[in-house]
């Protein structure tokens, strides 16, 4: 059975991890994702999407006992088809929502950092318990949460494993919003296709400009900033979006 489902809803779709009970990170899902992933950054339909394991938990991480069972160098190589994978859906050129529930932990939470947006549950538990097997995060981990929460705070929760509730997680950043149990999914939803509503250039190069830039500097990411504003200009919705700005007053006169 696919251990990644796609559910269509006009512009927006909700990729769904499918692999019970964990939703646990093996090769075969790993390669189902970045399949799906790679047809949805090709999908010129596509203008929004939403990451989802399902009511229980959103997942667990990786396959432990298959992990466990590998040597340095065969661990090497999948975690960096993993890596890739997480990059692979940070990339997606359309905004990508995360509606948390459950568990999100280890490489589920390190999936939920590549989202540009995350919704959590209200009983939703977030964590990178990793250090607490003796090991490290290993994709995106240690990159992503620094970024988001910065490194004071990214080095408590990676140093202590510890985990955290929905509450805690929009204090410190974690999360974006925190929704009542059973209400994650349509909060993503609904966010997924206001966005779906707007320019999707203008959309793919804010989300670029952001990503790219702040880690740039800030003369590079001026630079970058200037080069995408100069190319939204030649899109048709520019086009309409000016033309409707300036006759706005014109069509609301007697």
């Amino acid at each position: 059975m696919p251990r990644i489902r796609l559910d269509t809803d006009g512009p927006v779709v909700t990729v769904r991890l499918d692999h019970p009970p964990m939703n646990a990170f093996d090769s075969l899902q790993r390669e189902e994702l970045s399949a799906r992933v790679r047809e949805l950054a090709d999908a010129s339909a596509v203008r929004a999407v939403v990451l989802y394991g399902g009511e229980r938990l959103f997942a667990a991480g990786a396959d432990i006992k298959a992990l466990a069972a590998m040597g340095p160098e065969e661990i090497r190589g999948w975690n960096r088809a993993l890596q890739r994978t997480f990059e692979e859906v940070a990339h997606l050129p359309m905004p990508v929502i995360a509606a948390v529930t459950g568990y999100a932990l280890g490489g589920g939470m390190e999936l939920a950092l590549a989202a540009d947006y995350r919704v959590a549950a209200e009983d939703a538990v977030l964590g990178q318990p990793e250090v607490q097997l003796g090991i490290m995060p290993g994709s995106g981990g240690t990159q992503r949460l620094a970024r988001l929460i910065g490194p004071s705070r990214a080095k408590n929760l990676l140093m202590t494993g510890r985990r955290v509730k929905a509450e805690e997680a929009l204090r410190l950043g974690l999360v974006d919003e925190v929704v009542p149990k059973g209400a994650a999914l349509k909060a993503a939803l609904a966010y997924a296709r206001q966005l779906s509503e707007g320019p999707p250039a203008a959309l793919e190069a804010i989300k670029e400009a952001v990503d790219h830039g702040t880690d740039a500097g800030m003369s590079a990411g001026l630079a970058l900033e200037r080069a995408l504003f100069t190319g939204v200009f030649g899109t048709q919705d520019a086009t309409d979006g000016l033309d409707s700005f300036l006759n706005r007053g014109k069509r609301s006169a007697p």
